[in-house]
């Protein structure tokens, strides 16, 4: 027997355009030198979770059957390729369903560097500066903007009919 649900995870019926989370178990040896010169291991065991939308689908729900999740990390666009029947696989949870028309979307990729460029182009645009000084008429001095004090004076139109 394995340690794996394999009919709860062929029922999940994972395809291209969910939104998945999947839950791994991740094992941190740490090798060192006691105080007694010897060398030990320690092992850290922790759960690390992985958001994002599955690319693809391969194998369908057979025993090598594989799927792709991309997620966007730190501006980074990050892809991992799962096993579906992995043991290291804590969970896999459907967070949304999209319809899509197309069974692999590794269009999304290229997609993504665009926008990406676009953003960093148009960031590129906004902190540009041009050799026009402000005309000295329009800086307001610093004694106007604190004091608060001064009456306005208000502007009245008014209108003598005759």
């Amino acid at each position: 027997m394995t340690p794996v649900n394999a009919e709860g995870r062929a029922k999940l019926g994972l395809r291209a355009g969910d939104t998945v989370r999947v839950v791994q178990n991740i094992v941190e040896l740490k090798k060192g030198r006691g105080t007694d010169k010897k060398e030990k291991t320690t092992k850290n065991a922790r759960k690390q979770t992985f958001e994002g939308l599955v690319l693809s689908t391969k194998h369908g729900t057979e025993a090598g059957g594989m799927f792709t999740v991309r997620a966007t990390l730190s501006g980074v666009g990050v892809e991992k390729t799962f096993p579906l029947y992995s043991p290291v696989i804590d969970s896999i949870e459907i967070v949304k369903r999209s319809r899509v028309r197309r069974s692999k979307l590794y269009f999304i990729r290229e997609k993504a560097a665009k926008a990406v460029r676009r953003q960093l182009r148009n960031a590129r645009m906004m902190h540009q500066k041009s050799d026009e000084t402000i005309a000295p008429a329009e800086v307001i001095s610093e004694a106007e903007v604190l004091d608060t004090t001064a009456p306005v004076a208000e502007e009245t139109k008014e209108e003598v009919v005759v």
